[in-house]
């Protein structure tokens, strides 16, 4: 996943993150705007786990997500 790709096209991709990381919050997501570091950081406040932990569901998500082109995302 081409995180620069996701940070350009962020509006369009932060609903499927929202998906998987319903405790991020809008204001969160906002914080994050599409970037990786952002998005670990939030998730491991959200969610009260390890930066280890975060970066796990981070690359499962990552390769969930490898083959969508986020400019389709609703």
């Amino acid at each position: 996943m081409n995180w620069n790709i996701v940070e350009g096209n962020w509006k369009q991709f932060k609903g499927e993150v929202k998906a998987q990381w319903g405790k991020l919050t809008d204001d969160h997501l906002d914080v994050i705007a599409g970037k990786r570091t952002e998005l670990a950081g939030k998730i491991q406040e959200a969610y009260g786990i390890t930066e280890d932990e975060a970066e796990e569901q981070i690359k499962r998500f990552e390769l969930h997500n490898k083959d969508k082109d986020p400019t389709h995302f609703a």
